[in-house]
């Protein structure tokens, strides 16, 4: 659980800094990838 919270965070950085560079393509990307870790950590404390 502590990977998948500092991997969601380590994402949430990086879609930070690509929107503020303008990177919109690379932005959503992190966002998909937020989604990811957050259905992850969602599933892993519902069992």
């Amino acid at each position: 659980m502590k990977d998948l919270t500092k991997q969601y965070e380590i994402a949430k950085n990086n879609s930070i800094e690509f929107m503020k560079n303008g990177q919109i393509s690379a932005y959503l990307n992190a966002l998909i990838e937020m989604n990811r870790y957050k259905r992850l950590m969602v599933a892993i404390v519902a069992n």
